[in-house]
């Protein structure tokens, strides 16, 4: 339920140094870099670009060769690999591949090169296959196309529009030449786009025979071959042969690195720390003989950090506290069951400098409502189950993946707890399974009351529940005030609208409203009955004449008052709002009972329990899956729009330390 306090820290170390450190501090992943000696005298940054761009693009061919084995070579992976984190290498092992660096990076280059040769091959390939399709309408035609003809005659070849017929080209011909004599037409192949034609005339009367056929629609074809089309296909198609077999022999080179994919993901990775080091190294202030390291640091890290460095190097070690005008970043620290929802905080916005962290408070409202909306015990245990049996199977997956599982986790408890007080257990399969298949009534009645019985009763809950975590927002906010040792704010901001909203709902419950909604009837005693009324008065009152105490002008003042007063509209938009508990609390209950309507239509027998079991399997996974995600979604909602609307800005920036980001693996380090 804290933000760690952050110190800056400076260290001034000698430049032989600098690697030893720089690799230490980078292994231990707890300072974040920003350097403040910029621009002092006798101190100057080191150029790195172009090492760092250098590491850079080794990393990049690595990453390049692992995509190609990934398409030709793909490794078999399980559904949830996801959930397995990265692989872990020893160090040992880690410098024994890294020393083989530049071996590795020759294969990778090979693969790359393979994956060119192919896509130039198939780019061949293409190429041929769009010669062969524009042969094929003249496969008929058993001379070369470039022909030209004989001695006095010229062959002249191109295509037509689809519908002439040779009845057409001839008084074509004759129409527009009718000198020509001679003209020999032949049809070579006909489709509904063109017709491809082979005219034999006079050389003389070939100038006037081509000009005929233009104004038909006449044109020469784009290519023409040395070859009969006929030939010149079947050679087409033994290059194209040729080029698949070679294509296949560069493809089985390739899926034989497929052994080399670990080592690949090991010196990707260290090109990547070093291109990282290289970045930090070349925002560092450096003389001839020194140099400095400035960045943040988690205060209880500190002592570690000096035992690290300090003890083993020649150096001076600063510790500061934060400035008053300097912005941290934030780190969060939290219990193990709080920490579990900081991925919903920091989806909305981490706290910033001196602002309170709301996990710990919010993580007991989630799972809370989590629970009540999803709200079946047997669904509530299989989200726990599964929850628990991936964290406990794969304990290297990411620390996101981890804190999202937890809290799921959880909230399948609360919603266990929930559907035990509700009595839903796959909604009323117990009843109809009892009903269909035994004959009997069996019922399990609820620890509370049924919902789908009784919904009233769980809408006034509900609101009340969130009356409860509005109430606490704004507690929150007065907490704040008082820290910060702004009284009058916190007594004009916070008391006076806890009297206010207070009186109001004293004055609401006794009501006509309330009791045809609560569908009870309760009466105060006439003392409450005046001290809600004078509550109210008394809120209104100070919120009209405090709220713009900003103002010297009186008007503005009362005006301001007015519109503040006039935001109990907002309070009751958001006290409306947790009904959203009530509405997936009840879907969730509907659509189970459905389902189980469903498969019990097919009665009782071997075939009715075999309908009812697949019906059942395959309706429930639907129904579990669609309010698992409505479930998350509200319960996001109403932190980020209700509870944190009430005192919460964030804008916190996370906390980047330097360290051994990897890509593929996570090296063990000795201890």
């Amino acid at each position: 339920m804290a933000v760690l306090q952050m110190q800056r820290i400076s260290i001034c170390a000698l430049k032989k140094d600098r690697k030893a450190i720089l690799e230490k501090i980078q292994s231990m992943g707890i300072m974040e870099m920003n350097q403040v000696a910029e621009g002092e005298e006798g101190f100057e940054k080191m150029d790195t670009f172009g090492a760092r761009q250098r590491f850079e693009k080794k990393a990049s061919l690595t990453d390049n060769a692992l995509d190609i084995l990934d398409i030709y070579a793909p490794e078999k992976k399980s559904m949830f690999a996801s959930l397995e984190g990265k692989a872990l290498v020893d160090a040992d092992q880690f410098t024994e591949i890294t020393g083989r660096k530049d071996e590795i990076l020759k294969k990778a280059d090979r693969l790359v090169a393979c994956n060119k040769e192919i896509a130039e091959h198939r780019a061949e390939i293409t190429k041929l296959e769009n010669q062969i399709e524009a042969l094929v309408p003249w496969l008929e035609l058993d001379v070369p196309m470039n022909l030209k003809g004989t001695g006095k005659t010229e062959l002249l070849l191109g295509t037509m529009p689809g519908e002439t017929e040779l009845s057409t080209v001839y008084e074509k011909i004759a129409e527009n030449c009718p000198e020509t004599e001679g003209v020999d037409v032949q049809i070579i192949h006909k489709d509904q786009d063109a017709t491809y034609l082979a005219v034999l005339c006079l050389k003389t009367d070939a100038a006037a025979v081509e000009e005929a056929l233009r104004a038909a629609g006449f044109a020469r074809p784009s290519q023409a071959t040395d070859a009969v089309p006929a030939k010149k296909t079947a050679e087409l198609k033994e290059q194209i042969e040729q080029l698949n077999t070679k294509i296949g022999e560069i493809e089985e080179e390739i899926k034989a690195c497929a052994d080399d994919r670990g080592d690949l993901k090991v010196v990707g990775d260290y090109f990547r720390m070093r291109a990282k080091k290289y970045e930090v190294l070349g925002t560092l202030p450096q003389s001839q003989r020194a140099f400095v390291i400035s960045g943040y640091i988690p205060k209880k890290a500190a002592p570690a950090v000096e035992k690290a460095i300090g003890d083993h190097y020649d150096c001076v070690i600063d510790i500061d506290e934060i400035k008053e005008d300097e912005e941290p970043p934030t780190v969060l620290q939290n219990n193990a069951f709080s920490s579990s929802v900081e991925g919903v905080l920091e989806a909305y916005g981490l706290p910033h400098k001196g602002e309170f962290d709301p996990t710990t408070i919010m993580s007991f409202f989630y799972v809370f409502f989590f629970g009540m909306m999803l709200s079946d015990a047997a669904y509530g245990a299989i989200v726990a189950i599964a929850c628990f049996v991936a964290l406990k199977k794969y304990p290297r997956m990411s620390a996101s993946m981890h804190k999202s599982l937890k809290l799921f986790f959880f909230c399948g408890l609360s919603t266990i707890v929930w559907g035990i007080l509700f009595s839903g257990y796959f909604g009323d399969a117990v009843d109809v399974i009892g009903r269909t298949f035994f004959g009997v009534d069996v019922t399990v009645p609820p620890l509370w009351f049924a919902p789908l019985n009784n919904p009233m009763k769980l809408l006034i809950y509900s609101m009340a529940f969130g009356l409860v975590h509005l109430f606490v927002g704004l507690g929150i906010k007065g907490y704040m005030q008082i820290k910060d040792k702004q009284y009058l704010d916190f007594f004009c901001d916070v008391v006076l609208w806890y009297i206010f909203l207070i009186g109001l709902i004293l004055m609401l419950i006794p009501s006509d409203i309330f009791a045809s909604i609560a569908q009870m009837t309760v009466v105060f005693p006439p003392a409450l009955n005046t001290l809600a009324k004078v509550l109210a008065i008394i809120g209104a009152v100070g919120l009209l004449l405090m709220s713009g105490r900003s103002s010297k002008n009186p008007v503005l003042r009362i005006a301001l008052g007015a519109y503040d007063i006039y935001n109990i509209t907002g309070w009751l938009s958001d006290v409306l709002s947790y009904s959203r508990l009530l509405a997936l609390g009840l879907a969730t209950g509907v659509i189970a009972s459905v389902v189980n309507q469903m498969g019990s239509m097919f009665g009782g027998g071997v075939i009715g329990a075999i309908l009812f079991a697949l019906v059942f399997v395959v309706g429930h996974l639907m129904n579990l899956a669609i309010n698992l995600l409505g479930a998350y979604v509200h319960t996001n909602r109403l932190q980020f729009v209700e509870f944190f609307g009430k005192f919460y800005e964030g804008g916190g920036r996370p906390f980047e330390p330097f360290e051994t980001d990897t890509k593929y693996v996570d090296i063990k380090e000795e201890s």
